[in-house]
């Protein structure tokens, strides 16, 4: 039975990709979850991430690119911009407006859909930046409760994202806090490997996600 797969979230997720194309997957962690997955002909993966998108963005096209795609397992990849935007637009997004958006998006999501919601990243680059964590922290806060609450699976990114970080450096990971590098996207991309495998009972998958 075909599984459909569907992306959803901001510029980590669309990673350049076509999107005129639903063969183009970008160079991000999809495209190496596609990888990965390219032994199973039963999975249909489409990556519906664009740049620059908050909760009511996708709020706004969620029927044409999530809903009407049919997915079987929805991912969803947002919060960072609806930090950012905050400091570098005064154009906040309150925890309380995100996650009431968040929720309307998962309320209208098919039941039978498995949802793996991942959590969102940043590593700042310096002491200012670093008083941005907070506002992220609270939407982070978000996205666990409403995978507890839902009952998806939470795909943790930030401690595996600063630890890798304080190893290697921000600049290896995520040059500015946020894009991650080819390094930074095989994080992800094994993070979401392994909550799949949970989510389908994969255990060779988890195992090798895990030894990279």
């Amino acid at each position: 039975m075909t599984q459909r797969l569907v992306f959803a979230g901001d510029s980590i997720t669309d990673a350049g990709r076509d999107r005129s194309d639903d063969g183009s997957y970008g160079d991000g962690y999809v495209a190496l979850i596609v990888e990965a997955l390219a032994e199973d002909t039963e999975a249909v993966v489409l990556n519906r991430g664009i740049a620059g998108d908050r909760v009511v963005d996708l709020e706004r096209r969620w029927q044409r690119d999530v809903l009407d795609a049919r997915p079987d397992i929805l991912t969803v990849y947002v919060g960072v911009n609806d930090m950012w935007r905050r400091f570098d637009s005064d154009d906040p997004t309150s925890a309380a407006d995100y996650e009431a958006g968040y929720r309307r998006l998962l309320d209208a999501v098919d039941a039978a859909a498995r949802l793996l919601l991942i959590e969102p990243f940043f590593l700042p680059l310096n002491d200012d930046q670093g008083a941005w964590t907070a506002d992220l922290d609270e939407k982070r806060a978000v996205v666990a409760r409403i995978a507890e609450d839902t009952g998806a699976r939470l795909v943790p990114l930030q401690d595996t994202m600063s630890r890798a970080a304080a190893e290697h450096g921000v600049a290896a990971i995520a040059p500015d806090g946020v894009h991650p590098t080819p390094a930074g996207s095989r994080l992800i991309a094994d993070a979401w490997l392994a909550a799949y495998a949970s989510v389908t009972g994969d255990d060779t998958r988890a195992a090798e996600a895990g030894a990279r």
